[in-house]
C-alpha cells in the first residue's frame, strides 16, 4: 500500500531536484548529466572478496549521484528509477563487451578492450581470491574472477553465453527493508535498466530468482571482513530458477557497491542454481577503497 501512495504523491506533488535541491522537477538536466557521467568504468574493492565477478559502475558515489540514490532508496522518490536505470544500463553495456544479442556493445558505446591476463588493478588480489567456492564466466583458469577472453568454467547447465536475453539479476533486499521502504530499490532500477536496453535493441529480462535464506544484520558500520561474514550463505535461488537462468547470461546488478560482499554472495547463489554469471553492474561505487580502470 505504501508503494502505491508513494507513486501517487510522486506524480501529483511538485518536487525539487533530488540531486541539487533546485526547484523545477524531480531531477534537473545538470544532475541528470551527472548520473550519466563520463562513461561506466571497471571498479574493484580492496580487498576483493572471493568470487566477486568483474564489476562496472556508472558513476562515483558522490555529490548529486549520492543524493539521487538516497532519495530513490530511502525517501521513495520513485520517478528517479528511470534516470537511475539509464545509468545502470550504461554499466551493464560496459560489463558485456562481447558479441551476441545478450552481450554486444550498445548503440552508443564501442567495445571495451580486454585486459591481458594478469593485468589491470588488483590482478594479484584477484588471483589470490580465485580459490573461492565458485567460478564465473570469463575467469582465467585458477581464478575466481576476471574479465577476459579466458575459458568459461562454471557455466550453468543449459545457460547460453552467446544467445538468449541478457538476464539482469538484482541483489535482493531484506524483506523487512522492502516493507519499511515500500519498494525494492535495486529491482526497480533493474527493471528500468532492462527497459532502456530493450529500447536500444538488446533483449533483457529481470527474473526474480534470488531470495534471502536467512536474516542478515544491517551492513552499515561493518568493515569488509564483517560484511563478508554477514552475507555468506545468506542468498539462495527460488524454486524453478534453474529454468529461468538457463535462458541467457547473467549480469548481477545493484544500486551501490561498497565492499562487494553482497555481489560475491549473489554470484555464488546464481552459479549454484545453474546460471552463467558474466559480470556485475552498479549505478555507483564509492571513491574510497575502490580501484578504477
Amino acid at each position: 500500500m505504501r508503494g502505491w501512495w508513494q507513486e501517487i504523491a510522486d506524480l501529483a506533488l511538485p518536487a525539487d531536484c533530488a540531486g541539487c535541491g533546485r526547484p523545477g522537477g524531480a531531477l534537473c538536466e545538470r544532475c541528470r548529466g551527472a548520473l550519466r557521467g563520463s562513461g561506466a568504468r571497471r571498479v574493484e574493492p580492496s580487498p576483493v572478496p572471493p568470487g566477486l565477478p568483474v564489476v562496472h559502475a556508472a558513476v562515483d558515489y558522490v555529490d548529486e549521484a549520492r543524493a539521487v540514490l538516497l532519495a530513490h532508496k530511502e525517501r521513495g522518490a520513485l520517478r528517479l528509477a528511470r534516470p537511475l536505470g539509464e545509468a545502470l544500463a550504461g554499466a551493464v553495456r560496459a560489463a558485456c563487451p562481447g558479441p551476441g544479442p545478450g552481450s554486444g556493445p550498445g548503440p552508443e558505446s564501442g567495445p571495451e578492450p580486454r585486459p591481458e591476463p594478469g593485468s589491470g588493478p588488483g590482478a594479484g588480489s584477484r588471483r589470490r581470491a580465485g580459490a573461492g567456492s565458485h567460478r564465473v564466466s570469463g575467469a582465467r583458469p585458477g581464478t575466481g574472477s576476471g574479465a577476459g577472453a579466458g575459458a568459461r568454467p562454471g557455466c550453468g547447465s543449459g545457460a547460453r553465453p552467446d544467445g538468449g536475453p541478457l538476464l539482469l539479476v538484482p541483489v535482493p533486499s531484506a524483506r523487512r527493508a522492502v516493507g519499511a521502504r515500500g519498494h525494492d530499490p535495486a529491482r526497480r532500477i533493474a527493471l528500468a535498466a532492462a527497459g532502456v536496453l530493450r529500447g536500444g535493441g538488446r533483449p533483457a529480462r529481470v527474473p526474480a530468482v534470488l531470495r534471502q535464506r536467512r536474516r542478515v544484520s544491517d551492513q552499515s558500520g561493518l568493515d569488509a571482513r564483517q560484511r563478508r561474514a554477514n552475507v555468506t550463505g545468506a542468498l539462495g535461488a527460488v524454486p524453478g530458477s534453474g529454468r529461468l537462468l538457463g535462458a541467457g547470461p547473467v549480469v548481477l546488478v545493484d544500486d551501490l557497491m561498497t565492499t562487494g560482499a553482497s555481489l560475491a554472495e549473489a554470484a555464488r547463489a546464481v552459479t549454484a542454481a545453474g546460471g552463467l554469471v558474466i559480470g556485475a553492474a552498479v549505478v555507483a561505487a564509492p571513491l574510497t577503497r575502490i580501484n578504477r580502470n
